[in-house]
């Protein structure tokens, strides 16, 4: 099993966001952590960056000072990629790139979450 966890600035509305986007309930939802179960073997976390501030002590730089700054990129394929690029702009997700064919050959739109986390929707 593999997660990737997000440092959030607002657990609850980063929740809502993926929710809406990944039309998945949270498979855990208590304070400090939301987790969605994307496939058998990956797990999607959500952090608040309070929390794991409290974690990584002065070992490095607080998570908030780097709240909107992009500081990775989830890149997820689907048949519908287009659908999930709408639908991640409805939910609140700023616009960065669109659909587009891409050198690589995928069909990419790019994204940026409410904390500036940068989603790729590909096909």
């Amino acid at each position: 099993m593999f997660e990737i966890i997000l440092y959030v600035s607002d657990q609850n509305k980063s929740s809502d966001f993926y929710s809406h986007l990944l039309n998945l309930k949270p498979s855990l939802y208590v304070p400090g952590i939301t987790e969605f179960e994307i496939s058998e073997n990956l797990k999607l976390g959500l952090m608040p960056e309070k929390g794991i501030a409290n974690i990584l002590k002065n070992k490095t730089p607080h998570p908030q000072t780097g709240n909107g700054i992009p500081r990775c990129e989830l890149y997820l394929k689907f048949d519908n990629a287009d659908e999930y690029y709408q639908r991640a702009i409805v939910a609140g997700a700023k616009p960065v790139s669109k659909m587009q064919k891409r050198d690589w050959g995928d069909t990419v739109g790019y994204v940026a979450d409410p904390d500036g986390h940068i989603i790729a929707f590909a096909t």
